[in-house]
């Protein structure tokens, strides 16, 4: 048996997952009779991490987002890695809305679960790792408590836990 036990706290989206979304999202917005002559699209600037969205009005903005999300879901991957900006205007008439997508825990973020794990008042150490955290413990239910506070608490930032050892 080991001695200490330990996970990583780390967000990740898997693209071919994201383009499987967007793929399915675009068919169905083809298909819908309120959006198919639209002219909707969903792009992914895969060396930036934007996504942007474009259609004729808000309704149908609104609307392509809505089923992107749902595709999302249906994919498992997290909503709250997407930082949709304003939509803005775009050429003639049509609206436009970009999203960054969240590659990897910000740094302010890192902290906030620090802390957050820290006032658990469990007996266990968090440390942060680059764009990751890793969370050591000897008692491997402390450590599955976190994973569940986690999932359970406010923090705005998608989250996975990898590699518990």
């Amino acid at each position: 048996m080991a001695d200490k036990h330990s996970f990583d706290i780390i967000s990740k989206i898997n693209l071919q997952q994201l383009d499987d979304a967007i793929n399915q999202a675009l068919r169905e917005i083809s298909n819908r009779y309120d959006l198919k002559d639209s002219k909707t699209t969903l792009e992914f600037n895969n060396t930036d991490n934007i996504l942007t969205l474009e259609s004729e009005n808000d309704y149908k903005l609104t609307a392509a987002k809505d089923i992107f999300n749902n595709h999302l879901i249906k994919r498992k991957i997290s909503i709250k890695a997407f930082n949709f900006h304003d939509p803005e205007k775009a050429t003639g008439s049509r609206i436009r809305q970009k999203a960054t997508v969240q590659q990897g825990i910000p740094q302010e973020k890192s902290k906030e679960i620090v802390k957050f794990i820290k006032s658990l008042n469990t007996k266990t150490q968090a440390q942060i790792t680059g764009d990751s955290l890793r969370v050591t413990g000897k008692k491997i239910d402390d450590l599955q408590t976190i994973i569940q506070e986690l999932k359970n608490s406010s923090i705005d930032c998608a989250m996975s836990f990898e590699n518990f050892k």
